[in-house]
């Protein structure tokens, strides 16, 4: 990966950013002295935790439509592949920028702002993001997402499968699939999970085989992952998110577990309409500012 890396720090934590897609790299745990981002060995997936916009997943076809006109669009937007510019920067936070230009006007026709501010508060980090209109006239549409991925197992002589994703205060959850042949979800046929106590879900060897578990209609405020024992290894804070996916490769050991927010979503399964009409799709008339932020605790 290029880009500029930028580094805060307290007493409990180490965060580290990337210019490159103004993705976190590094959720360092001074107390219990380890990594808890994952560290994008290539073997399995060579990302940390990459922002998803202007698109979150896929669009049908690997295409979508505007006014009429049809634009190519690869997985999760682009600008998790560009060079984000430094704004600001303090003791306890970080924000880059990027803006629309030649290259994004050909496949994207918006213009735009993305800030994306990392914040630390102890054990805590907020993730933030600020979407502006800057157009005199026209609107813009997007979405946007996280993806970060966590250590699992984050310690020597543990397996990930001694782990568990938690949704605290849920006995019962209800999420849909992608479908494999499609690649875009499968929202008619809805499936039914049941938690173990204290809303535990095992991370079992086979959890992953049919790809990401999406969880829709802001079900979802609190998500976790425990360590073998039971105790919390970390805890985000998602509330006012419509969507969450979970999700590791699959069909593999990838020592990783994903909980990913996101503010819209891959398309449904048979969607041909326009963008506006995208599931989840965010709207901004001229000059409006849309903002939204997760957060990642270690414990």
């Amino acid at each position: 990966m290029s880009g500029q890396m930028e580094y805060i720090e307290n007493e409990r934590i180490r965060v580290g950013v990337s210019s490159h897609g103004a993705e976190l790299c590094s959720l360092y745990d001074l107390t219990r002295d380890h990594e808890v981002i994952w560290q994008a060995d290539p073997k399995y997936w060579n990302r940390h935790a990459p922002v998803l916009f202007p698109f979150v997943g896929k669009v049908n076809g690997g295409s979508y439509r505007y006014r009429g006109t049809s634009y190519p669009m690869g997985q999760h937007g682009f600008a998790r592949d560009r060079e984000f510019r430094l704004v600001d920067k303090g003791a306890a936070h970080v924000t880059f920028e990027l803006t629309e230009d030649e290259k994004s006007l050909q496949v994207y026709p918006f213009a735009f702002r993305l800030r994306i501010t990392h914040r630390i508060e102890g054990n805590r980090l907020s993730v933030e993001w600020e979407v502006s209109n800057p157009s005199g006239e026209e609107p813009l549409y997007f979405s946007i997402g996280g993806h970060p991925a966590f250590n699992c197992p984050a310690d020597p002589g543990q397996e990930k499968t001694e782990y568990s994703v938690v949704f605290p205060g849920h006995e019962e959850l209800t999420y849909i699939l992608i479908d494999p042949e499609a690649e875009a979800a499968d929202p008619e046929h809805p499936q039914a999970l049941r938690l173990e106590d204290g809303g535990r879900l095992p991370v079992t060897e086979h959890l992953f085989d049919r790809d990401a578990l999406i969880f829709d209609g802001g079900q979802v405020d609190t998500v976790g992952l425990l360590y073998p024992d039971g105790t919390p290894y970390v805890t985000m804070e998602l509330a006012g998110f419509p969507s969450l996916g979970v999700w590791s490769k699959p069909h593999s050991d990838a020592p990783y577990v994903c909980l990913e927010p996101w503010i819209g979503r891959v398309d449904n399964k048979g969607f041909t309409g326009e963008l506006p009409d995208k599931y989840g799709e965010q709207h901004l008339e001229a000059g409006e500012v849309f903002r939204a932020a997760y957060a990642v605790s270690v414990n």
